[in-house]
């Protein structure tokens, strides 16, 4: 791939965040804003909140794309790096979720699992496809790797998710992560965090799964988003680790 001329110029380090307008994604945004990086928010429909935030950040701009969509996936790329004229770090957040219970077979429906699996996992193994060469020139510059950081979750892990076709794209991810964590090394480490329950506008609904984390997990609590980040900062931090799903569930796959 041929990089394009950079619109700006930046001695800082980029990151691209999928799906960083709200929630964990947001949060990460701002964990790497406070630690130096310049920024690369996206969204699929939020666009005016992606570019309020961008503006709030300061070294951060926003691109909407719909990671759907391979060509848009591309696209993504191409512009990010054309932002600055680097990539040093992609974090995968953005994903999708379809609520199906699990002895509802029907319910999951071919349509469904193809929705789940072209966002869950193409569209992550085909963002870190076409940023690799990117990724690879800031190894230079920086005097260490690069990183790809995937939110997957417990789901992927234990039995456990919104829906059967849900949980299996993030185990699925979850495997991709190795496999690319070899395949990509040493110049690119590959890792993931695994959340469990998080609180977000979203989950706060979610009484039974609620109840479930502040009676039985060790932590007694769920996550906020501010703590998945702090997760995502260690392996973006690390030189060293590579090819880690990292359980972030308060403690509650030991009981």
């Amino acid at each position: 791939m041929t990089l394009p001329a950079p619109a700006n110029s930046t001695d800082r380090p980029v990151a691209l965040v999928t799906g960083s307008t709200s929630g964990i994604g947001a949060a990460v945004a701002r964990r790497l804003a406070s630690e130096g990086y310049a920024l690369i928010l996206h969204s699929r429909e939020s666009v005016e909140a992606g570019k309020a935030f961008a503006a709030e950040l300061g070294n951060a701009v926003y691109i909407q794309a719909d990671l759907g969509d391979d060509v848009q996936r591309g696209r993504l790329i191409a512009e990010a790096v054309a932002t600055w004229g680097r990539l040093d770090v992609l974090i995968n957040n953005a994903g999708i979720s379809r609520v199906i219970p699990h002895g509802d077979l029907a319910a999951a429906t071919p349509d469904v699992w193809h929705e789940l699996y072209e966002v869950n996992v193409v569209a992550p193994f085909r963002l870190i496809t076409e940023a690799r060469d990117a990724l690879r020139a800031a190894v230079a510059s920086r005097g260490r790797p690069a990183s790809v950081v995937n939110i997957s979750s417990h789901a992927g892990i234990r039995p456990k998710g919104a829906s059967i076709p849900y949980a299996a794209t993030k185990a699925a991810l979850n495997h991709v992560t190795k496999l690319l964590a070899v395949t990509l090394a040493p110049d690119i480490r590959v890792n993931a965090v695994a959340p469990g329950l998080v609180d977000t506008p979203l989950t706060a609904s979610w009484t039974d799964a609620q109840q479930l984390w502040k009676e039985r997990s060790p932590m007694r609590r769920a996550a906020s988003p501010a703590d998945i980040a702090q997760a995502v900062a260690l392996l973006v931090a690390s030189d060293y680790l590579t090819g880690e799903v990292l359980l972030s569930d308060g403690g509650l796959n030991l009981v």
